[in-house]
């Protein structure tokens, strides 16, 4: 089990490695994509805090 779950993160950086060689834009629409979607849940979660204390 062990070696399998080191081959799958092999497989994935190589992954990523490929695309972010291939299509460095790509790439960065991807990062850009993952960081807004984080920023907008942090935001979801402090708007639910805030609304709580009130």
């Amino acid at each position: 089990m062990v070696q399998a779950k080191k081959v799958a993160l092999y497989m994935v950086v190589v992954f990523v490695l490929y695309t972010i060689i291939t299509s460095p834009e790509r790439a960065a629409d991807l990062v850009q994509v993952g960081f807004e979607g984080i920023s907008d849940a942090a935001q979801g979660v402090g708007d639910f805090m805030s609304e709580l204390v009130n």
